[in-house]
């Protein structure tokens, strides 16, 4: 995600609290607000503006992983609780958005809101967006993730179609290996997409042969095994990996990043699930 300077400049103000409707957040906060997105800041002597400061902290993280979840901090709903009640809904993180929306909307970009909480997403529907489920691993965290889809993102931007199905298949293989190791921790068919995801579909309790499972559970879990065997498949013949055969066109390559981007949520959403039923090891 990559913003202007000119949106830069103005959300350094709302990150501040220096614009109407938006809670004001002193020196320390700030530091403090910061530092949950690898900062390393000691508020004291010698400390910019609030202002400056907030700038300064956004433009360094532009374009970089963390940017996204600045946006979820910045638009919690809780810290408009007081603030909407005292103005008798004037100020609200409902207005806020709007506000931000107004802005990022030149860059590409909206947030819009899931649950409880606020995402960014992008308005040009390139590409759709994963959660981060990952949790902190010497092999794959969420930022590695994040990174894997600004890759496949880049790449469609810039027309290399070839290389995004490339990606997209790599984010399928590293979300399995990352199931596998964290439920069984040993990998029988690295290397083999179709394989690991078996693997990984069958630690999840997916497997469209048990008889526990209904019809229409079935279907989907065939069609996510039609994914894999469809990214497999493009990624021979189309993608940059063993030679193009056959040249991929921008449809193509959204088809392949999209259906991977679902494919990951659902993976991880069903692992956090059979978790909680206590069906797998935590």
């Amino acid at each position: 995600m990559k913003l202007s300077d000119y949106s830069i400049e103005k959300i350094g103000v709302f990150i501040a609290g220096d614009s109407p409707g938006w809670p004001y957040r002193r020196g320390v906060d700030l530091v403090d607000f910061f530092n949950k997105f690898g900062s390393r800041d000691v508020y004291g002597e010698g400390f910019p503006t609030r202002r400056v400061y907030a700038q300064t902290k956004l433009a360094d993280l532009n374009n970089k992983p963390q940017l996204r979840n600045i946006f979820k901090e910045l638009l919690d709903p809780r810290l408009w609780i007081d603030l909407d009640r005292n103005t008798n809904g004037e100020y609200s993180v409902e207005v806020a958005s709007n506000a931000l929306n107004e802005l990022i909307k030149y860059d590409g970009y909206e947030a819009y809101r899931d649950g409880n909480f606020y995402k960014i997403r992008e308005l040009s529907g390139t590409v759709i967006e994963v959660e981060n489920r990952f949790g902190e691993s010497s092999e794959l965290n969420e930022v590695v993730i994040e990174e894997q889809i600004q890759k496949c993102r880049e790449k469609i931007d810039l027309a290399d179609y070839s290389g995004a199905i490339t990606n997209a298949r790599s984010l399928v293989e590293a979300v399995c290996l990352k199931i596998i190791k964290e439920v069984e921790g040993e990998i029988e068919n690295e290397g083999d997409l179709i394989k690991i995801f078996n693997q990984a579909r069958k630690l999840l309790n997916l497997d469209p042969k048990r008889q526990d499972i209904n019809d229409s559970l079935k279907q989907v879990i065939t069609g996510l095994s039609n994914i894999v065997n469809g990214l497999a498949a493009m990624r021979n013949k189309m993608s940059d990996a063993h030679g193009v055969s056959y040249k991929p066109s921008r449809h193509h390559a959204k088809l392949a990043v999209n259906s991977a981007k679902t494919l990951a949520d659902f993976l991880f959403d069903t692992m956090s699930y059979q978790k909680e039923k206590g069906t797998i090891k935590k």
